[in-house]
């Protein structure tokens, strides 16, 4: 029997101070004044297009991402969030996760954030280090990074989470590892620890910096890791750890394959409809379209070939055992459509297998691109 997975909101800010040199996201170098009130009433126009696809699913959590988006007033959050909560209901326990650069939080605009509703802050630390922040183009430097995660603390929130980045250009263990001890610290619930990439039509992508060689990177991970677990933290996907009931709700909802709803420059969607086809929905990327609002740019049903691949690409993120039974509850397949790609992870030794569940194992972890390619449709 099919069923409708959980609902959650994707809001998505465009604009950053200045663009950053590894940045592929949607991002765009502020000129002048962020149009506050009418970005709001846009994406609420976006949220309005999008309300049939909502199965009348209250939503579960809500990220606010960027871009920057601290750089919307606290007024602007409130009309924008009261605005979300007019069209759809949220669960009793929903998380709002809105992410933060530092260097563009105020203590009064962050109580005005809380007030808003935003009860979980994601903070774009990446390094403490004053020449991997200037080398990484970022505005801040290690003492405005550490303010915000003191000032999160101080609010009471459900959570906050540090976003820390390793293997950076020219960087040691010890560094990587000091970075890593400095965000332990501060303590957050929650710490993102993913590893720098280069990325095409990016700066670094046509001016590539000396990154850590792989032997490197494996030492920076493997320390790095261990000290994590012995603070206990516990990773939970690839590159997330945290305290035992701080996992980002919103992020689980992604990697369990469930619904969303993007809205706003560049946003992403995933739906599934009561007739079973599950959409995938784009809007358009940059804010001079969509702020005349030409919201969506592409909505494309998932093929039922492609959706085998779809699920485990996210589901083998994360690290928790997968329930069988949700293979086909969220994709409308029968198990015996992917019988022989699990047997064949069982005896590559990728996965295990119980009578409800399958689990990635450590060997499955490291050969995760091998794994995921044996559901790719032919």
């Amino acid at each position: 029997m099919h069923k409708l997975p959980p609902l959650s909101l994707y809001i998505h800010i465009p604009w950053c101070v200045q663009k950053c040199p590894y940045c592929d996201f949607n991002s765009h170098a502020l000129k002048g004044e962020v149009p506050h009130q009418e970005y709001v009433d846009h994406l609420l126009a976006d949220l309005d297009a999008d309300l049939p696809l909502s199965g009348n699913r209250a939503l579960s959590s809500i990220f606010i991402g960027g871009g920057t988006p601290s750089l919307l007033s606290a007024e602007g959050m409130q009309a924008l969030l009261d605005g979300v909560r007019a069209r759809l209901p949220l669960t009793a326990d929903a998380e709002i996760t809105m992410e933060a650069n530092p260097g563009t939080v105020e203590a009064d605009r962050f109580s005005g954030y809380q007030r808003a509703g935003i009860n979980r802050i994601s903070i774009g630390v990446q390094s403490f280090s004053p020449e991997k922040l200037t080398r990484l183009g970022r505005i801040h430097g290690p003492e405005e990074a550490k303010r915000p995660a003191h000032l999160a603390a101080g609010l009471g929130l459900r959570s906050f989470n540090l976003d820390l980045m390793h293997g950076l250009p020219d960087q040691t263990l010890e560094e990587a590892l000091d970075d890593l001890r400095q965000a332990i610290a501060l303590n957050p619930p929650h710490l993102s620890w993913y590893q720098l990439t280069i990325e095409p039509n990016t700066l670094f992508g046509s001016r590539p910096p000396v990154l850590p060689d792989d032997d490197a990177l494996w030492d920076i991970f493997a320390q790095g890791h261990a000290l994590l677990t012995a603070a206990g933290y516990q990773q939970y996907e690839t590159s997330a750890y945290a305290k035992p009931g701080y996992q980002c709700q919103h992020n689980l909802n992604y990697w369990r394959f469930g619904d969303y709803l993007g809205i706003g420059c560049g946003a992403h969607g995933k739906i599934t409809l009561d007739d079973e086809r599950i959409l995938r929905t784009v809007k358009t990327r940059h804010p001079s379209g969509y702020m005349r609002g030409n919201y969506l740019d592409q909505r494309n049903e998932v093929q039922a070939e492609d959706l085998p691949f779809e699920f485990f690409m996210n589901r083998f993120r994360l690290l928790e055992p997968a329930p069988r039974s949700e293979f086909s509850a969220y994709t409308g397949l029968a198990e015996s459509v992917v019988r022989p790609q699990i047997d064949w992870a069982l005896a590559q030794g990728y996965l295990t297998e119980t009578v409800t569940h399958w689990q990635i194992t450590e060997h499955g972890k490291l050969f995760l691109n091998s794994l995921l390619e044996g559901f790719l449709a032919e």
